[in-house]
């Protein structure tokens, strides 16, 4: 039977989410599988929706001003969410959409015997269920936040849950997750699927991946007695089978003691279990696995991991319900069908947020190894280098180094003994040991100051050639600029300075530590070392702030430019709106060109600035605001200076202190001698480990530019709706597109939509190809009780006002504080310089945040899981950069 406000279920599939909701068009779907038996049912359309919420006017007004409502105003949202909702509930159903209803009633076909409570007709019980259009989609669970009625007898009974359906579309609830979620109340609607009532022995739910590590090879089965709502509801702990490989490879039977069962005449019960009935399993063993192998059919046809809802009755398994599982992590395609160990570049990067396939399509391009996306996040595959014995340890070490946490993972995955398969080592000889010294290489300035000009002299050459490049021709000009740059990158002389510096560092604190007790030693002997493009970027906005700080007007009107969302817009090389309307005030001319004269050097970088579609500050110099203003209050003139000299200061006489005590140690002449090397080539090499990240995003700046030029061509010949649309595509896309001029409006959508879900997603430090995420932990007793562990790197302790930050534009930070935050790049450097001391939830000890917060000698521990939920905005705090945890006071 069809009607344009009923459809039966086997009549609709998945593409029909916008006449049945997500609930009715999955329903249909689970139709379609073999031995998937679903309930016979119909479904209310949206129609039928749209009809109602039209014959209530008031509602208009009331949507309005919920769209208007702060998220987090909680007492403003449950009153008007409950105004709406009783409106809805009072507006009677039109009486053709009733007739159709209940004519589509006698119809269904039902289960007969054991599924049912009472026979058919008037009296027939119903499940009555909510079925939204924006739920249950690949990147969203609306899971628990609209009704659903259970046994509901009677088809009157059945019209007036209809309506509280209907109304539940605007739940508090299912308000605030659209709210916070960016979905627009009136862009959803609510479509109400009406099945004969099943009655169970057992029911519960099956997760056709571990819903807790992830790993798609593993199912697991919750079963209790009774209707599933004592599962859901939490009233009873479920028995819990685990199912690998079509066997049950564990499982926990609870003490069932309560049961929710059927009323003779409408809804439900809450029953006690008998005592001799309590631990008996609601499933056999072969029910288990029967159930996993029907839920791998359900999952391979919706093509991905699933949250099943089911029922047992005497004839077999019903599924009354299928969901994605949105909170896994997407598994990197491999192509093969072997194990696969990857490790996470963003955390490498200290860049964690998804990229939009732009983004991450030109970072492979780029980068010297090979990386796969998943979840708009990349990954290295490093199984090969974790099976050799030869190649192993050296992975462990660096990865050690750089991120502890990301060395326990695999060290986790190794010891499980059956993933990764152990190769033979055919390698002869062992590595160097990690106290040795560096490999010598010459201790002079010279060697930095030519590389830095051989980057410089390559970007300069890539500006002025790619100008005549266009349509085509660019793409082709890319991808040998895309050669150049790897070879810049590879550089084996820039290699050779970075691992000397490195090196050196690791050299000073492994010696000094183990000579003189010095703890991280290396943290004050390389502050303010010379050539940290990353660290002068910082102090240079210090000088900006100098230019600034003596005209009021001018710092009045940034402080209301701070404040205004569109301020800065899209400006040409630095030159924003507010920048143009400054130049009017007194002192603005001035205060314009310190400003521009920072983005001509400093412009390319931005938050997020491995990817290549988040907007410079250039684009958008508006974003250096907040942080100018900063600068102007909390300092004085001449900052920078005094910083670095004091720095330098702090560095010469810990070196003359260390050298001292050396000296006075057995053997303590050659102790120093060699300790003075390490010291002169830390400070020569160090700072340069900043400047090829500086190179990169100077070389990714120029290519976004003439990119966008193309992007624009495709805008103005109709090919695409707004020129950000190509960050969408890939690269190889974008050039088919300006081969063909045609872009795919659907694939665009689907790819923003995709983006937009993997915000609430956590990217692993490891994942496996199986799906399994294993995150480390730091396996250390030398933390006090309650304190939160990190990594080490930049010695020294401070307490102080906690401010958790995540986003650099709206940083208001005062002398003194204590930045939190998930992750820093370089181009949070600015907001170091007028801190007390930095916590991060991403970072190792020598990646950009470590680097410059011992440039600037500020205690720093990062690594610290969940540091930005863990800590409150405004909590006191105590940094122990030198231990490596951080205290939250009372």
């Amino acid at each position: 039977m069809t009607g344009r406000y009923v459809v039966d279920l086997r009549e609709v599939d998945e593409t029909q989410v916008a006449v049945v909701g997500g609930k009715g068009a999955h329903l249909g779907g689970l139709s379609r599988i073999e031995g998937a038996h679903v309930p016979g049912g119909v479904c209310v359309t949206t129609d039928a929706f749209r009809r109602v919420m039209a014959q209530a006017p008031a509602l208009d007004g009331r949507l309005d001003e919920l769209s208007r409502v702060d998220p987090e105003d909680r007492e403003a949202i449950r009153t008007l969410s409950a105004r709406i909702r009783s409106t809805i509930e009072e507006t009677a159903v039109p009486d053709d959409i009733a007739a159709e209803i209940t004519g589509a009633l006698a119809g269904i076909d039902g289960l007969t015997g054991a599924d049912s409570l009472v026979g058919p007709g008037e009296q027939a019980a119903y499940a009555v269920r909510s079925s939204a259009t924006a739920e249950d989609s690949p990147t969203a669970s609306f899971a628990g936040q609209q009704d659903t009625y259970l046994n509901v007898v009677g088809p009157s009974e059945v019209l007036r849950r209809i309506s509280h359906c209907w109304a539940s579309l605007f739940t508090e609830r299912a308000v605030v997750y659209r709210q916070r979620n960016g979905i627009d109340h009136r862009a959803v609607r609510m479509a109400v699927v009406v099945q004969r009532m099943v009655f169970p022995r057992a029911s519960g739910i099956l997760f056709t991946a571990d819903p807790v590590t992830g790993n798609r090879k593993v199912a697991t089965v919750e079963a209790g007695f009774g209707l599933g709502e004592a599962l859901v509801s939490g009233l009873v702990n479920p028995d819990v089978f685990t199912v690998r490989n079509d066997a049950v490879v564990a499982k926990a039977i609870a003490a069932k003691q309560r049961a929710v069962r059927p009323e003779p005449g409408g809804g439900t019960r809450e029953v006690a279990v008998d005592a001799g009935e309590q631990e008996r399993p609601a499933l056999a063993d072969e029910q288990a696995v029967e159930l996993v192998r029907l839920g791998r059919r359900i999952e391979a046809y919706f093509g991905s991991p699933q949250d099943i809802e089911w029922c047992l009755v005497q004839d077999g398994f019903r599924i009354v319900q299928s969901r994605p599982i949105t909170t896994l992590f997407p598994v990197p395609e491999s192509g093969d069908e072997e194990n696969h160990v990857y490790v996470s570049v963003g955390h490498g990067q200290m860049m964690t947020d998804p990229m939009r396939p732009l983004g991450y399509s030109m970072w492979q391009l780029t980068a010297l190894v090979p990386m796969l996306e998943a979840g708009g996040r990349l990954f290295v595959d490093v199984t090969e280098r974790l099976a050799s014995p030869a190649t192993r340890d050296g992975l462990l070490d660096a990865m050690g180094k750089g991120d502890p946490l990301i060395r326990d993972a695999l060290e986790t995955v190794i010891d499980r003994g059956d993933f990764v398969p152990s190769l033979p080592d055919t390698t002869p000889g062992r590595p160097p040991s990690a106290g040795a010294p560096p490999a010598p290489i010459a201790t002079d300035p010279a060697v930095v100051t030519a590389l830095i000009e051989r980057s410089r002299a390559s970007a300069e050459a890539l500006e002025r050639d790619i100008r005549t490049k266009s349509g085509p021709a660019l793409f082709a000009f890319l991808l040998e600029a895309f050669e150049e740059h790897k070879r810049v990158l590879s550089d084996p002389l820039s290699m050779r300075v970075i691992m000397a510096g490195m090196e050196a560092t690791w050299w000073l604190n492994d010696k000094l530590g183990e000579w003189l007790g010095e703890k991280n030693a290396a943290d004050t002997l390389t502050l303010s070392a010379p050539d940290n493009i990353t660290s002068e970027m910082g102090l240079d906005l210090l000088d900006v702030a100098d230019v600034i700080r003596p005209w009021p007007e001018v710092v009045a009107y940034l402080r209301d430019t701070a404040g205004t969302e569109d301020a800065g817009g899209a400006g040409d090389a630095g030159n924003g709106n507010f920048l143009d309307e400054m130049e009017k005030l007194p002192g603005g001319a001035e205060s314009r060109e310190a400003i521009v004269g920072y983005l001509d050097r400093y412009g390319m970088r931005c938050v997020g600035e491995i990817d290549i579609t988040r907007p410079r500050w250039h684009e958008r110099p508006v974003t250096l605001v907040p942080v100018i203003l900063d600068h102007v209050r909390n300092f004085e003139a001449g900052a920078a200076v005094r910083r670095f000299e004091e720095g330098r200061e702090k560095a010469r006489r810990k070196e003359q202190e260390v050298l001292s005590r050396l000296r006075a140690l057995p053997g303590g002449e050659a102790k120093a001698d060699e300790t003075q090397r390490m010291i002169d080539r830390v400070r020569t090499f160090i700072g340069y480990r900043e400047y090829p990240k500086y190179g990169i995003v100077s070389r990714y700046f120029v290519y976004k530019r003439a990119l966008l030029a193309e992007a624009e061509r495709l805008v103005r010949a109709g090919a695409l709706r707004e020129t950000e649309d190509v960050f969408h595509l890939t690269f190889q896309e974008f050039h088919d597109a300006v081969c063909t001029n045609r872009v795919d409006a659907g694939l665009v959508a689907q790819r923003k939509e995709a983006f937009r879900s993997y915000h609430a997603l956590t990217p692993p430090r490891v994942l496996t190809s199986e799906g399994e995420v294993f995150t480390g932990v730091y396996r250390r007793d030398d933390v006090p009780a309650g304190a939160l562990t990190g990594l080490a790197v930049s010695a020294g302790t401070v307490e102080g006002r906690a401010r958790v930050v995540l986003d650099m534009a709206r940083a208001d930070l005062e002398a003194g504080d204590i930045l939190v935050t998930a992750f820093t790049d370089p181009s949070w450097s600015p907001l170091f310089v007028g801190i007390a001391g930095l916590v991060t939830e991403v970072g190792g000890l020598m990646t950009h945040g470590a680097v410059i917060a011992r440039e600037y000698g500020l205690p720093a521990v990062v690594g610290v899981e969940r540091a930005t939920v863990l800590i409150r905005d405004g909590q006191r705090i105590r940094v122990h950069g030198r231990d490596g945890y951080v205290e939250i006071l009372p």
